[in-house]
């Protein structure tokens, strides 16, 4: 089979070193599909990055987003003027946007970006094109490509929350509709009926040969230090807040316990979580977007004397250095209120670290409740301080969870199993017109 990967265009890929799960995702799958099919990856294309690169197998053709740059920064900077109606007006009329059809939903994003991709498509004849998250992208292809089988592979709720009638026509065109967890595809499912027959879950993975744990996890800590860890966007639908203000009543018990915080101070546009929710709270974490930056604000209201200095904001760390990490924790937390998969959880699982997480999204498929971790309620401190504690009290329930953790890293999420799962669903619609 020939087959093509076309990334999201708001951010880049590297053909050594991904960075988001997107983009960890693409890479993972293309370099063992290569193995034995021809693949192709077309990207946004970065400063200093090479227009076409061949990398283990794998062709990456770079795409030059600078018209469609232009289009997003004329209607960043209409943003700001939004408080003045004329310009509200003027806005609504140029870029017809709404709540449920909003810019980076519209044919217009980043149009110039999957033309160039269609037009290549055609040229290259491929059997395969899979997308990710951007629907609008699905008619500009079929436009030049009547004959390829279209994936679209959905890492967040959008098809179940933009407007119906303009997802539904788009979703006419496509062959697969991939959700990256069951969560995702059966909402997709009970939505739109009509294409239940097309949507499968295939879940993210990770390399359980890296991701492994040391000897360090046999024996506690000599000095005693209990360590907490997250990993993620310091975004406000990630809830460190509420993590925060947990690790306030964690310390009471641990005076030297310590959380560290490993992400990039990257929080999403309102308008792709927030906005589009129905869950009350996570609409009302759009309080966090009218001042100061998300990780300002955790920093100036959330970090107590008591726990300032038990508290370490890592920033990012490339994905391939994490395993140093997961290896000095103790738990990873995820308190997250909107989260689709959480790949950092099968990550810190496959190391032999127990999770505790929310009762969100994807993650009540990935935790084992009791088992390789705990769940709670998003938004609630009380009840996530008493699972972290009911974690590091007790270290017979931590030896097993450990144990329990990596068994179901290694059975349910390592890539080559995530690779075979997506080569039946890609055999599957081939055989349709074959």
């Amino acid at each position: 089979m020939k087959i093509a990967f076309v990334h999201q265009p708001i951010g880049i890929i590297s053909s050594s070193a991904p960075r988001g799960s997107i983009e960890l995702w693409i890479y993972e799958m293309a370099c063992r599909l290569a193995r034995s099919n021809e693949v192709i990856v077309y990207a946004k294309r970065g400063h200093h990055q090479k227009k076409f690169e061949y990398k283990k197998g794998v062709q990456y053709r770079r795409i030059s987003t600078a018209v469609d740059e232009w289009f997003t920064f004329i209607s960043k900077a209409l943003d700001k003027l939004e408080r003045f109606s004329l310009f509200k007006k003027i806005k609504s009329i140029i870029f017809f946007r709404n709540v449920k059809s909003p810019l980076f939903a519209s044919s217009l994003f980043y149009f110039t970006y999957i033309l160039q991709v269609a037009r290549d498509l055609k040229r290259e004849k491929c059997d395969i094109v899979h997308l990710h998250n951007f629907s609008q992208f699905v008619p500009i292809i079929r436009a030049f490509n009547h004959k390829i089988k279209i994936v679209l592979h959905m890492h967040c709720e959008w098809l179940t929350q933009l407007d119906r009638t303009m997802i539904e026509n788009r979703l006419r065109k496509v062959d697969l509709i991939i959700g990256c967890s069951e969560y995702v595809t059966e909402k997709i499912r009970l939505v739109f009926p009509q294409f239940a027959e097309r949507c499968q879950t295939i879940y993210n993975g990770v390399d359980i040969d890296h991701f492994v744990s040391s000897n360090r996890h046999v024996f506690a800590n000599k000095n005693g230090v209990k360590r907490l860890m997250f990993v993620g966007r310091v975004s406000p639908e990630k809830g460190l807040h509420v993590l925060l203000e947990a690790f306030q009543e964690v310390v009471k018990h641990y005076p030297k316990a310590q959380l560290e915080i490993v992400g990039s101070a990257s929080t999403s546009p309102i308008e792709f979580v927030v906005a589009l929710s129905d869950n009350p709270k996570v609409s009302k974490l759009a309080s966090f977007y009218n001042r100061s930056s998300y990780v300002s604000q955790l920093q100036e209201r959330m970090l107590s004397f008591n726990i300032a200095n038990n508290v370490i904001f890592t920033n990012y760390i490339p994905h391939r250095y994490l395993i140093n990490h997961f290896r000095q924790a103790d738990v990873l937390v995820n308190p997250s209120f909107s989260e689709a998969f959480g790949i950092a959880l099968i990550e810190a699982m496959a190391c032999q670290v127990p999770v505790v997480a929310t009762l969100v999204g994807g993650m009540t498929e990935i935790v084992e409740e009791g088992k390789t971790g705990l769940l709670v309620e998003s938004g609630s401190a009380p009840e996530l301080t008493e699972a972290i504690l009911q974690i590091l009290s007790d270290k017979d329930l931590m030896k097993r969870m450990r144990n329990a953790a990596r068994e179901r890293a290694v059975e349910l999420f390592s890539w080559d199993k995530i690779v075979e799962d997506l080569l039946c669903q890609y055999k599957k619609i081939c055989e349709c017109t074959a």
